[in-house]
């Protein structure tokens, strides 16, 4: 099933049949993605980079402070701003499910919780 074109969203998405079920390459969501942080980082307000090097190189805190809440908001703040869904127009959607069965195992109906 690797030589079948990806799927068309604007966001490409490319489906594999393995063992298990299916993997789904999503390079093109990934880049959005970084695309995404690399904007929020930039943005001219400069909030998130100083919090970046901040993180980076924390300054001497005391010994009960803790160091991975700015990590932590860090990441909360880079997240809300990142792209989290991929669309799908029109036949797309279609075709993503046609791939998906098409590479999906069999079910066994004897396996636990699928009897009849």
């Amino acid at each position: 099933m690797t030589n079948q074109p990806p799927v068309t969203g604007p966001i490409l998405i490319g489906v594999e049949r393995i063992p298990a079920g299916a993997t789904l390459d999503l390079g093109a969501f990934t880049s959005l993605v970084v695309s995404d942080v690399i904007d929020a980082l930039l943005d001219p307000d400069g909030a998130l980079w100083d919090l970046l090097h901040e993180v980076a190189d924390p300054p001497k805190r005391a010994e009960d402070d803790d160091e991975r809440l700015d990590r932590e908001e860090l990441e909360r703040l880079l997240v809300e701003r990142a792209s989290s869904k991929v669309p799908l127009y029109g036949p797309a959607a279609a075709r993503l499910a046609r791939r998906l069965l098409a590479v999906a195992p069999p079910s066994v109906p004897q396996q636990r919780g699928e009897a009849a």
